[in-house]
């Protein structure tokens, strides 16, 4: 603003010198007022040209030097970001855009969150149908050498699509809704709650990191390496549990967002819904179905997901011959707000925390 304001007042003492000087010519030659004009003209536009380019150095904002500055979606991607900081000696500014609770699928950024994305060096998000508001942000963005990172595009053919398996209630309708034609397969938007997806990605997101602060790229690549052995770890416990289950499939009173995890260990699955399904109330026959295969297979507990009133796993259970499953919650991390994180929550933490859960649901 300094600056502008300087170059605006040496603009104005030009205009002002250049109109004395018609004033003093006014009695003198025609070609001499002319000159005059066309000095005012010129300085006029000089000053005109001054402040808009002044507000265009403005507007590039994290392009024109400074902190680093990296916007997230969600908590995932945010966590690790902050792990691959470590001490984060560059002095990065992250902002994790969804801080509030609000879902992957209801949320609808603020114009401040706009603008943060159309001006950051780096922006990672999920991908996916329910990330239009990102594309859409992209649209204009004034830093020309930002690093976008769309998590589904990234793992490319390791994305899968999303599921309607047997008794979904939206299974249906989407078999019906293609029976007559050609219809596009949605990808399941839910890749972090893969842990190798995980590994995969946090090493693509340290490439990026790496690439936009090199003043700092072996502390990045250190922190990544350090992180994917974590992952690697979990991951391996993961498979321990599930290689030692009595059961193996999962049955959800809810929606599923947990395809990778399942695929990643062999498990099959039963829900009441897809994972980006927006249905809330399940059916008679949903229902029945789902209480059906609790007694076939059968389950020691039904599960459903964080933020679920449970009302619809309760109803399975009353519908079972013994009426005696225990509900447990699986998080799929698609809600933790701000409040979580400065308690001390992390991806690894929730991914610990699931684990427990699975083993119960498994009886491992």
């Amino acid at each position: 603003m300094v600056r502008k304001i300087k170059k605006l007042k040496k603009a104005a003492a030009g205009v002002l010198a250049a109109l004395l000087a018609g004033m003093l010519c006014a009695c003198g030659s025609g070609s001499a007022g002319q000159t005059a004009a066309e000095g005012t003209a010129e300085t006029t536009k000089t000053a005109k040209t001054e402040a808009q380019t002044s507000q265009a150095e403005t507007a590039a904002g994290a392009s024109s030097g400074g902190a680093l500055k990296i916007v997230a979606g969600m908590f995932p991607e945010y966590d690790w970001v902050r792990e691959i900081l470590g001490d984060n000696p560059g002095g990065v500014e992250l902002t994790l855009l969804m801080d509030s609770g609000a879902d992957l699928h209801s949320y609808q950024p603020t114009a401040e969150d706009m603008m943060r994305i159309s001006s950051c060096d780096v922006f990672i998000y999920t991908g996916g149908v329910s990330s239009q508001w990102a594309r859409d942000a992209l649209k204009g963005a004034v830093n020309p050498d930002m690093i976008v990172i769309d998590l589904l595009d990234t793992l490319g053919e390791q994305a899968k699509e999303e599921v309607h398996v047997e008794g979904m209630q939206d299974a249906h309708e989407h078999d019906h809704e293609g029976a007559g034609h050609e219809e596009e397969e949605e990808l399941d938007e839910h890749v972090w709650l893969s842990l190798r997806n995980a590994s995969f990605l946090c090493g693509e997101i340290g490439a990026a990191l790496e690439k936009a602060d090199p003043s700092n790229r072996d502390v990045y690549a250190t922190n990544t390496a350090a992180y994917q052995a974590k992952l690697g770890e979990l991951d391996r416990q993961y498979q321990d549990v599930t290689d030692r289950a009595k059961v193996r499939t999962l049955l959800f009173g809810d929606r599923f967002p947990f395809l990778y995890l399942a695929e990643d260990y062999g498990l099959s699955y039963y829900a009441a819904f897809s994972g980006c399904s927006a249905e809330t109330e399940a059916s008679f026959e949903t229902v029945a179905f789902l209480a059906a295969k609790a007694d076939e297979i059968p389950v020691s507990c039904v599960l459903t997901i964080d933020g679920s009133d449970k009302r619809i796993a309760e109803t399975i259970v009353r519908s079972t011959r013994n009426r005696d499953q225990k509900i447990l919650t699986l998080n799929s991390m698609q809600s933790i707000a701000g409040k979580q994180i400065r308690e001390g929550v992390t991806y690894l933490s929730v991914m610990e925390e699931n684990l427990a859960v699975l083993q119960e649901a498994l009886g491992s």
